[in-house]
């Protein structure tokens, strides 16, 4: 079988969603996969999670499949009445689970802020912080070729977005902030507000150990 290793080809919309499907379900639902054309189908035509929203047919997937199949990205199980069908792109282009995860999201959602990535893969994985999406983020970005790209920071945006780089260029303006949208989008709101509460939780566990630690030594702390 043959492997992408430093090179990559470049994928079409519908084998971007049918490869990020493959690898969300693989993670969030392991029970049911590898998965059959007709569930496949439906997840990649899901109303949520999912930028821009899709109405493939059967045939669409079929086709994307016949492509990513021979290039290593996908593989096709036997057993059972049915064939079902999982994906190989970590092993394919040699990442980290982590590296794997956000672009993985990438290709499902769209261009995202860091703190928005590292919302939105709770489910995939859970990352430390946002300066550890970051890292790896700028590791995809350092590779040859880049696998992602950080987009210039639109007009009222605090953060700029990423995005992944398999359908090749991004066109940075079809992305661009307009001046009725929020300074804050609702998931970078929401990112910012899970990190509050993780570093309260921390200071109030270092209260305790320094008050903790004081009363061991008899010191009024």
């Amino acid at each position: 079988m043959f492997f992408i290793s430093a090179q990559i080809m470049t994928l079409t919309p519908t084998e971007t969603r049918v490869l990020g499907t493959l690898m969300e379900k693989a993670r969030t639902v392991p029970d049911s996969y590898p998965l059959t054309l007709n569930t496949l189908l439906l997840c990649c035509n899901q109303k949520s999670s999912r930028e821009p929203l899709m109405e493939l047919t059967e045939a669409d997937v079929a086709t994307a499949l016949d492509t990513l199949k021979p290039a290593g990205l996908v593989r096709e199980t036997s057993g059972g009445r049915t064939t079902r069908y999982e994906h190989n792109f970590q092993r394919a282009l040699g990442l980290p689970e982590q590296s794997a995860v956000l672009l993985g999201l990438l290709m499902l959602r769209g261009p995202q802020t860091a703190g928005e990535l590292r919302l939105n893969t709770e489910r995939w994985y859970r990352f430390a912080d946002i300066s550890s999406v970051e890292g790896f983020l700028d590791e995809l970005a350092t590779k040859d070729p880049p696998r992602v790209v950080k987009l210039a920071r639109a007009a009222g945006a605090r953060e700029a977005r990423w995005a992944h780089l398999l359908c090749g260029e991004v066109t940075a303006p079809a992305w661009q902030v307009t001046s009725s949208e929020s300074e804050v989008s609702a998931g970078e709101l929401a990112a910012l507000k899970a990190e509050q509460t993780r570093l309260a939780a921390e200071l109030d566990s270092l209260r305790a150990l320094v008050q903790r630690m004081a009363h061991e030594l008899g010191i009024n702390p």
